[in-house]
């Protein structure tokens, strides 16, 4: 029983899993990167359209007849 315990608490990290760990949170942060990225070019966007007054109003959601 304590070899079998022993056994299962001695074992050390798996390399190949500290190795995927390692790999998958790169490649978060350069998705996280990007997203911020692509957020700010979309904000800029939007500041940069300008839209009449008269074309707002009739893109607004109308409400539904009765």
């Amino acid at each position: 029983m304590a070899k079998a315990l022993f056994g299962h608490v001695g074992v050390g990290t798996d390399l190949r899993l500290a190795a995927e760990v390692r790999r998958l949170r790169a490649r978060v942060l350069e998705l996280e990167d990007e997203l911020g990225r692509v957020a700010a070019a979309n904000d800029a966007l939007v500041a940069a359209v300008h839209v009449e007054d008269d074309i707002r109003v009739l893109t607004q959601p109308q409400p539904a007849l009765t």
